[in-house]
């Protein structure tokens, strides 16, 4: 069986303007609904979010769900009801573990420049988890050329306890990679899991910040978009390739 590689082109995404904040959609959420986007195993939502100096999300609340922020630019502060403060910049990976429940608050605290992130969800395979909170930061020379891992799966409750201590523990069979890839450059990922026979998916996007890649010298996904490939392998390779003139940084999720 040969993998499929489906792309998710950015203009094809949910979009909404609200002034304070300029987001895209990969799945359904909020206001923007489509039957065939409610997600991807385990992985719920993955929102492209810009907010105006100032401006933020007010103090909400979570629970039954993994959610983390990669921050790509500027500064948001992050608050929540576990007495949490901190100041998140670029290379920055917030984790909250939701559990049975928390509320937070996440503010561009700067004055006049945007904040530009990636907002993650991911279902939890353990439910009723004590909610936790871990950063990690990942600088752009770890990244450069190289695929980071950020996000392992733990076999512990505690992320506090997890035993790879240089990635973010999450409660599912999940990973999360990332990359700045350099004009015709080239990085390898291996596929994670068992070989057990049963078989993994990937979701890659690539950030609005410019640059291009090609997978398996195939499809070309350029500022925005993304791709779904099904029907891998543990063990199988697949090639991301950066094809533009500019840089070209995405993420790569791995999952069961």
């Amino acid at each position: 069986m040969s993998p499929k590689l489906i792309p998710r082109r950015s203009e094809d995404r949910g979009y909404a303007n609200h002034g304070w904040l300029d987001t895209h959609h990969t799945f359904s959420f909020a206001n923007y609904y489509h039957p065939d986007f409610q997600g991807f195993g385990s992985l719920r939502v993955i929102n492209e979010d810009i907010v105006a100096p100032s401006e933020g999300f007010g103090t909400h609340s979570h629970r039954e769900f993994e959610i983390f922020s990669y921050i790509i630019s500027g500064e948001l502060e992050h608050r929540d009801s576990m007495g949490n403060i901190e100041i998140l910049k670029r290379g920055d990976v917030q984790f909250t573990s939701a559990g049975t429940g928390i509320s937070h608050s996440e503010y561009n605290i700067h004055k006049t420049l945007p904040v530009h992130f990636l907002q993650i969800w991911v279902k939890p395979d353990t439910s009723n988890l004590k909610p936790e909170y871990h950063t990690k930061s990942f600088s752009d020379n770890q990244k450069t050329n190289s695929l980071t891992h950020l996000i392992s799966p733990t076999s512990n409750t505690s992320l506090v306890k997890k035993e790879n201590d240089s990635t973010i523990g999450i409660h599912s069979n999940f990973h999360m990679f990332a990359s700045i890839l350099q004009p015709g450059k080239i990085v390898q990922h291996i596929v994670q899991g068992e070989e057990d026979g049963r078989t993994r998916k990937l979701y890659i996007h690539v950030t609005t910040t410019g640059g291009q890649v090609k997978i398996n010298g195939s499809e070309t996904l350029k500022e925005g978009d993304g791709i779904f490939i099904t029907d891998l392998k543990p063990r199988e390779e697949v090639l991301i390739e950066s094809t533009g003139e500019k840089n070209a940084e995405f993420v790569l999720f791995d999952l069961a």
